[in-house]
């Protein structure tokens, strides 16, 4: 039996948080919602590192300077997208050049959304597993009969990311490649919160109380 490369054994899993956006349907920052005594962002970010992603870097926009204290405090990457209001495709850039800056030892990245409440250490951990197993590119979510993030990302396919436009999402490169993409059933991933509805219901879900 050969001996693993000690390059490879190296190599990490990283996180990448998008919550650049100006939640203009909630009426106030949904990134400091709070949920299980946190902030939804306080608490993506806290999970992304018990999950052992690293690097993490966490792409705040809107309200950046109102924002950036909930999370100053742990040991995450923050940058800032400038131009967050041309659409997600910019934070998904903004994530992982930075990612690439701050790291040069990075196999794979997970991106996450801070307004999906649901996502624990375990989600993450099971996408990790199921990269390492099947060898495939993209390990995506299912959720409604679809796939979509939380999803995982080879660093093959960074470029693709970097290159999305518009509103265009990280869903768009999973759809490109979906022949090749493992899945991990993520029922709870359905629920993200846009508007104060949407928070309401979340609180009222028999997950929020898990």
């Amino acid at each position: 039996m050969q001996p693993s490369d000690p390059i490879s054994q190296q190599k990490t899993i990283a996180a990448v948080i998008l919550a650049a956006g100006a939640s203009t349907r909630m009426g106030t920052p949904k990134q400091l919602l709070p949920y299980q005594g946190k902030s939804l962002l306080k608490r993506i970010t806290e999970t992304a590192i018990s999950a052992d992603c690293k690097p993490v870097v966490v792409v705040l926009g809107a309200n950046d300077n109102f924002i950036h204290p909930e999370i100053s405090n742990l040991p995450v990457a923050i940058v800032k997208n400038s131009e967050w209001q041309t659409g997600m495709s910019s934070s998904i850039r903004c994530g992982i050049q930075a990612l690439i800056r701050v790291s040069n030892s990075v196999k794979a990245a997970v991106i996450l959304l801070c307004d999906q409440p649901f996502v624990s250490a375990e989600t993450i951990n099971q996408l990790k597993i199921t990269y390492r197993s099947t060898h495939q590119s993209i390990v995506a979510s299912t959720y409604q009969n679809t796939v979509g993030v939380p999803a995982l990302f080879d660093a093959k396919l960074f470029l693709e990311l970097i290159s999305l436009t518009q509103a265009e999402g990280a869903k768009k490169v999973i759809q490109r490649h979906i022949d090749s993409v493992a899945t991990v059933r993520f029922p709870q991933g359905a629920i993200d919160i846009d508007t104060p509805n949407d928070y309401q219901q979340c609180r009222n879900s028999e997950y929020f109380r898990i």
